[in-house]
């Protein structure tokens, strides 16, 4: 199979007609083997219904449904798991991303060999609320990650080879940081292409300000485990025998301190009566927790076994 289209949606419903029409439409003009996995994230319109009605008239659309709203990340990591193409293409169900872009996306993996492709869209019809954080986030994703030829990270308009989706887990709100977690996974080739961004036609968008609060902790949580994921200890333990031999030095200069007083019969304090002797008690203290909490650390898997398990009500 050529290409799988993989839309996650939650109350889309008057869209769905129309965009899986326009992508079958597209399909059938360039000659590719598809199917369309629609996978419903909890929706309360009638989504579900809408897409068991349209797989009745076109078999290649597939149809996921969750029990609950779990979230974009949680519906793209199982629509990746039901993929069966050798080209995956993601993109949002508002009909702001265009079907039209997919044979060009579909080139640049097959004919370019790039891993992952990124939509850029260069002029959006978003309302500042929305781009000005949305530039600040690429901003630092871009240094923190150092793929610095992507423009927007968060694009949901991207085409992928088979291989990079079937090798990484997306949680959270990692959805919008996928490019970084292809990189972590050793697929380096990532390219961008500008793509148009449409006005939403139906509905109303389905993200408020939380979202950046959580892609915000999502990126530190990436750069963190990308950097120290596989060798914890080296973070915690550097920073444990930091604060620990910090502490040990302000402890020994203080009780050195006082014998010298007593040894040339000078005044001199208990060190128990200095402020400094309990912040270098604190920090023997807080290095060795580190210390103990690399070493935890490099026991425990990373990763829950359960993380990315979802309660599937039905699939068509």
């Amino acid at each position: 199979m050529d290409i799988s289209v993989v839309v996650p949606l939650y109350d889309e419903v008057e869209s769905l007609p129309e965009l899986t029409s326009w992508i079958s439409g597209v399909m059938d003009e360039n000659n590719f083997t598809y199917e369309i996995v629609l996978v419903d994230d909890g929706s309360k319109d009638g989504s579900w219904g809408m897409i068991c009605k349209l797989r009745e008239n076109n078999p290649f659309i597939k149809g996921i449904r969750f029990r609950r709203n779990y979230g974009k990340s949680a519906a793209l990591n199982v629509g990746f798991d039901a993929a069966e193409g050798n080209v995956i293409i993601t993109m949002d169900a508002d009909l702001q991303d265009s079907p039209d872009e997919i044979p060009a996306l579909y080139s640049r993996i097959v004919d370019d060999k790039y891993d992952l492709i990124s939509g850029w869209k260069a002029k959006r019809y978003d309302p500042l609320s929305k781009t000005i954080p949305t530039k600040l986030f690429n901003a630092a994703t871009r240094k923190m990650s150092g793929i610095d030829n992507l423009h927007d990270f968060n694009c949901g308009l991207k085409a992928y080879r088979k291989a990079v989706i079937k090798n990484i887990e997306v949680y959270g709100e990692m959805h919008r940081y996928i490019p970084v977690l292809a990189k972590w996974a050793g697929f380096t080739q990532i390219g961008e292409q500008v793509v148009e961004h449409r006005a939403r036609k139906y509905g109303k968008t389905k993200f408020g300000w939380s979202r950046f609060i959580n892609g915000f902790l999502d990126l530190l949580s990436i750069f963190f485990v990308g950097k120290f994921g596989k060798r914890p200890m080296h973070f915690f333990g550097s920073m444990g025998t930091l604060s620990f031999l910090t502490g040990i030095i302000i402890a020994i200069w203080m009780i050195g301190e006082k014998l010298y007083r007593i040894a040339h019969n000078e005044h001199y304090r208990d060190v128990t009566d200095s402020p400094l002797f309990y912040l270098a008690l604190v920090a023997i203290i807080l290095g060795s927790q580190l210390f103990l909490t690399g070493f935890v650390a490099e026991l425990v898997s990373r990763s829950s076994n359960d993380r990315n398990q979802y309660q599937i009500a039905e699939t068509i």
